[in-house]
């Protein structure tokens, strides 16, 4: 077995996930594969996901169903593939090359210890493979392959995964960076001994002109391509069925299906079709608990980093999407290469790639809970933010004050935001107010489920705060501008919005804590803030 050709590795790693307890099968993603490949000629694919959205998962599968280092047929006989008789022809029937480029060597420090492992390991297992031809390995690892090639008429598939991982590499130059793409170029463009080449990574392909680097490939990202859209992330039809096996096969189960989508839901294929996070979904099923599995490791950590450069314009929208509204973007392409990120578009889009926005018909927003504890944290933290990082820590002493009744603190907590004179705080309308209020209970989001407009009783409330904790207080605030607190609260009693507690909160659980009805309200005319906590 070959380090890189031929190899085990993917067969061995995509059996142990098939094996587990919530493997969900996107097999036939083998068949739109090979379809594009034999009717199409279509060999150059390169498929752009956010992090952690299975494109590990599918390269393993690709390189276990078509290389020849393993029988895989037992494993895909019983997958959806298997049904498809047409794929058979292909099955453990190719010489593949797996590079997985986020492996360095060991103690590695420069790009020549990293890029000398992969030629040396290729010319290796070249040498191994076809001894008989005595393969010249002094020569470039593409004109070794051209010459088996002419003396073989022998082709290779290539499964590339993390193609970018070198652009994450602090040692690495852009210069070496440079060389690396002219690497990869050489490697796969235009060469007769190529028979597919499948590439995954997190950043679209760097394309410096017409007709240079890697141009051949045809790239599939999630904001605007709608081809292959299915086979990343979890439909709800599939998190369905691995919630049902949750339920089985949980000893006391603790996780509700809605809760599931609130944390993990909120992403779009360019189809407009909702997706989950997989593997966040997958960990909270697995460990019983919600928690920011996908936001807990790796260099994307910083949602900082991608908006320092331009605080002044991106603040104002970020207010809104922590307020649950939707900002209107257009996608740009992000280069690889990018290191500036200029305008507000080019910062959305670097979001979107790096999953930390979703986008759906010309908006971004803030995806689900899991990315909107980020932005929490964002809020909290960073005090380039200007008068956004305040008032976000002013959120604690908002809500300490609104569950001991002191109306009087509240309404100078509210006062002190308008007097920021921040360009979101016109109060024109109560969604200015709705926004504003969102900011000011942020340290909220910590203990509480926060949902707006929800459906309550009668009518439609402005927001409900779902405790964490069965005897903790419950919230429900109705907001007036040029009304009054006492209007809002009498709202809230006449419309009966208490219901929604009941059975939401705990799916069964009983609900002890107190519920208060919370009433703010803002006139135009004397600029002032008034508000009322009365226990329901």
């Amino acid at each position: 077995m070959g380090l890189f050709l031929n190899t085990e590795t993917p067969f061995e790693a995509y059996r142990e996930m098939a094996a587990t307890r919530f493997f969900v099968d996107k097999t036939l993603l083998i068949d739109e594969i090979l379809e594009g490949l034999t009717c199409d000629r279509q060999k150059y694919v390169c498929i752009t996901r956010p992090r952690r959205f299975g494109k590990t998962v599918m390269a393993d599968m690709i390189a276990a169903f078509m290389g020849k280092a393993a029988d895989s047929s037992l494993l895909f006989d019983r997958l959806a593939v298997g049904q498809r008789s047409h794929c058979r022809s292909h099955l453990n029937a190719h010489d593949v090359f797996y590079l997985d480029f986020s492996r360095m060597p060991e103690n590695c420090t420069s790009y020549e210890q990293y890029i000398t492992r992969i030629l040396n390991g290729i010319k290796e297992d070249i040498l191994e493979e076809f001894s008989d031809i005595r393969p010249d390995t002094e020569k470039a690892v593409w004109d070794i392959l051209g010459e088996i090639f002419r003396l073989t008429k022998k082709k290779f598939v290539f499964v590339i995964d993390e193609w970018d991982a070198v652009f994450h590499m602090s040692f690495v130059s852009k210069a070496e960076q440079a060389r690396y793409l002219d690497f990869l170029r050489n490697l796969l463009k235009d060469q007769e001994y190529v028979e597919l080449a499948y590439m995954t990574g997190i950043l679209p392909i760097a394309k410096y002109s017409d007709g240079s680097e890697l141009n051949m490939f045809d790239e599939y990202d999630m904001a605007v391509k709608e081809k292959y859209g299915q086979y990343f992330g979890f439909s709800d039809k599939e998190v369905d069925g691995l919630y049902e096996i949750y339920m089985r096969t949980t000893k006391r189960p603790k996780l509700s299906r809605d809760s599931l989508r609130e944390w993990y839901d909120g992403y779009h294929t360019a189809l407009g079709d909702r997706l989950y996070n997989p593997r966040s979904v997958v960990c909270a099923l697995r460990d019983n608990q919600l928690a920011n599995y996908w936001t807990s490791s790796g260099t994307y950590d910083s949602i900082f980093s991608y908006i320092k450069g331009n605080v002044e314009d991106v603040r104002e929208d970020l207010v809104w999407m922590v307020a649950g509204e939707r900002i209107e973007a257009r996608m740009m392409e992000y280069a690889a290469t990018a290191n500036e990120l200029n305008t507000k578009d080019q910062i959305y889009s670097a979001m979107v790639v790096y999953g930390l926005l979703t986008y759906e018909d010309g908006r971004v927003f803030i995806p689900n809970k899991e990315l909107m504890n980020k932005f929490h944290e964002l809020f909290m933290s960073n005090e380039n933010l200007g008068y956004v990082n305040r008032l976000a820590k002013e959120s604690i002493t908002m809500l300490k004050a609104t569950l001991a009744g002191e109306t009087e603190t509240m309404a100078a907590i509210l006062k002190y935001v308008h007097d920021t004179e921040a360009p979101i705080l016109t109060y024109n309308h109560e969604t200015e107010l709705s926004a504003v209020v969102n900011l000011v209970y942020l340290a909220a989001r910590d203990k509480y489920r926060v949902e707006r407009e929800d459906k309550a009783g009668e009518g439609y409330v402005d927001f409900i705060f779902y405790p964490e904790r069965r005897d903790a207080d419950a919230l429900i605030l109705e907001l007036k501008v040029d009304g009054t607190p006492e209007e809002a609260i009498r709202q809230i009693r006449e419309k009966n919005y208490a219901l929604r507690f009941t059975g939401k909160l705990g799916e069964g659980r009983k609900y002890t804590g107190r519920i208060l009805a919370v009433g703010i309200s803002y006139d135009r005319k004397t600029k002032e803030h008034f508000c009322k906590v009365e226990a329901l």
